[in-house]
Parts: C-alpha cells; structure tokens; sequence
C-alpha cells in the first residue's frame, strides 16, 4: 500500500496551512506528523483519510499497482483521534458489535479479547455517555489497533488517556508487525520516538 501526495496544499480562507508538500507513505514504515499548533498536523490526517478535500494537488492510493478510489479508502483505514465521536447512546458492546460490522477484526482476535485486552471487562454493558474522556480515548484507539486494515492512523493517541492507557498504548504500539502502513501526528516525541521518519508540516508553511 502507498500514499502519495503530489503538491498538496490545504487554505481555509485566506490561511494557506501548507503547500507544494510531496510525499510517499508506505506499508510497513511509520511516519509522525509534526509541527506547531496550528500548523495543520490533523487537517492532514483527515486529507490523508479522505474526509477532506486538498485545496489544490492530489492525493492517491495505489495498492500492488491497483488504484483506490478515494470514496474507497474509507474500507483501508482504521483513524483513531480525540476528536473523533463515537455514538454515546450505545453500550461498549454495541458500539463494539456496530464497528466492526465496517472493518473486519484482526486475525486470531474476537470482541471478547478486544475487551479484555483494553480493560474493559467490567464496563461491558456501560453506556458510551457515561465513560471518562480517557475511557473513550482508549476505545477508540482499541477499535483502530484491531482492526484489520492497511493504514493506521493516529492523530495525538495519548490524549486524555492516564498512565496505565497510555503504558497499554505503547504497549499495542510495540507490537506492531510492520505489515500496516502507520501515520502519527503529535507534538509529543514520546509519542512517535520510534517512527522510522518524520514529516514537519514547518517546512511547508508559507512565510
């Protein structure tokens, strides 16, 4: 799987975030996102994932020489981040039982082992609307760890998430086979200390 961005650049109004940004990402290398606040680090994930359009450029998805479609891509990407919704009217089971009816689960893996693996064994049947902010942090992360897409992609994953999350997090992360293709973008280096490269969005600000 590749991600190619061919001279991409994203405004809003009369801000232009960045532009003429080039780049290959591919299955098996991790890439971080960074940049300062405002520079356009979760724009880019939600470009990457097809939610937003660029302002000019392109972005293709080219899988063993196949093309994918944008409105397509949607099927390859697992996108975790703090701002991201999930449907509070339903219990952890439901919310579970309701995703992966889009994504198929990771091989070996059962809802079951998802639940306990994230610990989350005695809030089975707990509405979403009730969970802490980190609660629903790690959900979302757990959603996107196991499922068994192409592309992963991750935007600030430590958010609101406290020591025993964020140790599971890391955790998760380590194991990763090097089969998904994996995008980060945080300000935090503890975060993406083990990317194999780094893209700052700094260097593709107009001054």
């Amino acid at each position: 799987m590749e991600i190619v961005l061919k001279d991409v650049a994203k405004r809003f109004n009369r801000e232009i975030l960045f532009e003429s940004l080039n780049y290959t990402f591919k299955s098996g290398e991790s890439t971080a996102i960074v940049g300062p606040n405002g520079s356009g680090k979760s724009t880019l994930l939600q470009l990457i994932a097809g939610n937003q359009l660029p302002s000019s450029g392109e972005i293709s998805y080219n899988d063993n020489g196949s093309n994918i479609p944008v409105e397509d891509i949607f099927n390859h990407i697992s996108f975790a981040a703090p701002y991201l919704e999930l449907i509070e009217e339903f219990t952890l089971l439901e919310q579970i039982q309701f995703h992966f009816k889009f994504k198929p689960i990771r091989s070996g893996e059962t809802i079951n082992s998802l639940i306990e693996y994230s610990f989350f064994d005695d809030h089975k049947h707990k509405f979403i609307k009730n969970f802490s902010s980190g609660m629903k942090q790690r959900l979302k992360l757990a959603l996107a760890f196991f499922s068994n897409t192409e592309i992963l992609l991750l935007d600030e994953p430590t958010t609101n998430l406290d020591k025993k999350g964020s140790e599971w997090f890391f955790s998760e992360l380590n194991k990763m086979d090097g089969s998904r293709l994996l995008i980060l973008a945080s300000n935090q280096e503890i975060e993406y200390k083990n990317c194999h490269s780094m893209l700052n969005l700094a260097d593709f600000k107009v001054c």
